[in-house]
């Protein structure tokens, strides 16, 4: 889901280059139809908008249509900089990153449940942005910790009621090369999306709860979350236009 840009399209192909058949969603018809003519193993396509009220029948006919699935792969995002707050971008922010992900999240869970002989996995992109609160992107920072945590309450869930035979997935990139930070700041210790595809889907066939890319982040989310409220809302954590 998100498959047509970014961190999804690499993980498409880093999926068909180990021999997955892969069935790929987006917003762009035509981008998915150029992904399939170029990837032999996309084997279905459909148009889904997570934000839709028929984003889950969309995702279900896709799954029927591959003939079931073992892992589904959510990287459908948006974010801002926002510090002027404009509030058309933090709602769209929320509907995109905490409903439109909720709605095709419990989807796909309830689809893996129903089939308790077969191991599935659901992995999803958060991010880093989800350990401390970010006053310059206020909605996706905090849609990111909505993400995450609930896929925190989900793993849980699925102890509280035996489902052993689903694997979550929490995945947390920093900045990676993508047009999601293509705006025209600054953004430091940006990562290589085809390496970024590669850690991710290594940390999956591990069977990885959470799987932080790359060690310079995991280092420094060690060390934000040592710092205390009272500090952190005090400093001036921002990324300027590039000059």
């Amino acid at each position: 889901m998100g498959a047509t840009s970014g961190i999804g399209l690499e993980v498409v192909r880093e999926l068909a280059r180990q021999g997955w058949l892969v069935g790929i969603a987006g917003r762009r018809d035509d981008v998915l139809r150029q992904i399939q003519a170029q990837e032999p193993q996309v084997i279905a396509t459909r148009h889904i908008d997570v934000t839709d009220d028929d984003a889950p029948a969309r995702l279900l006919q896709l799954i029927d249509a591959m003939g079931g699935i073992d892992l589904y792969f959510h990287s459908s995002g948006i974010g801002y900089q926002n510090t002027a707050l404009e509030i058309d971008k933090e709602l769209a922010t929320i509907e995109t990153n905490a409903l439109g992900f909720t709605r095709m999240i419990d989807t796909v869970f309830h689809y893996l449940e129903q089939r308790p002989e077969h191991e599935g996995h659901i992995a999803v992109i958060s991010s880093i942005a989800r350990t401390k609160g970010l006053g310059a992107a206020p909605a996706y920072s905090a849609t990111k910790r909505f993400v995450s945590h609930y896929m925190e309450c989900l793993s849980q869930l699925c102890h509280i009621r035996h489902l052993s035979h689903i694997r979550l997935h929490d995945i947390r990139p920093g900045f990676v090369r993508t047009p999601l930070i293509a705006d025209g700041n600054h953004y430091p210790l940006q990562l290589d999306p085809r390496r970024v595809a590669r850690s991710i889907v290594r940390g999956i066939n591990r069977r990885r709860a959470v799987i932080t890319v790359d060690w310079r982040y995991r280092l420094l989310v060690a060390g934000w979350r040592l710092i205390p409220r009272w500090l952190w809302v005090r400093l001036p954590i921002s990324t300027q236009p590039t000059k």
